[in-house]
């Protein structure tokens, strides 16, 4: 089961911090994993396309063509900015 994290804005724009999912068996990828998530509606599509949307798998920063074999963590986040 991939335990499926959203922070910052996204949380705000999806209505929750975090979910469980079975993984379907057609997804592999965290690309995979995103589309899958954003053809739930425009309000995930808004939320999950934006540009330079970053993802973590296991508390790590990954891209989107890591591998996922349904177990892991996965964090999606829009990009840090500070000063």
């Amino acid at each position: 089961m991939l335990n499926i994290l959203y922070f910052a804005r996204l949380r705000e724009d999806l209505g929750t911090d975090q979910e469980n999912l079975d993984m379907p068996a057609n997804i592999s990828t965290t690309a995979e994993l995103r589309n899958l998530l954003m053809a739930r509606g425009e309000q995930w599509q808004k939320a999950l396309s934006s540009e330079g949307l970053l993802v973590a798998v296991n508390q790590g920063v990954s891209d989107w063509n890591t591998t996922l074999d349904g177990s892991e963590e996965v964090a999606f986040f829009p990009p840090v900015t500070g000063g």
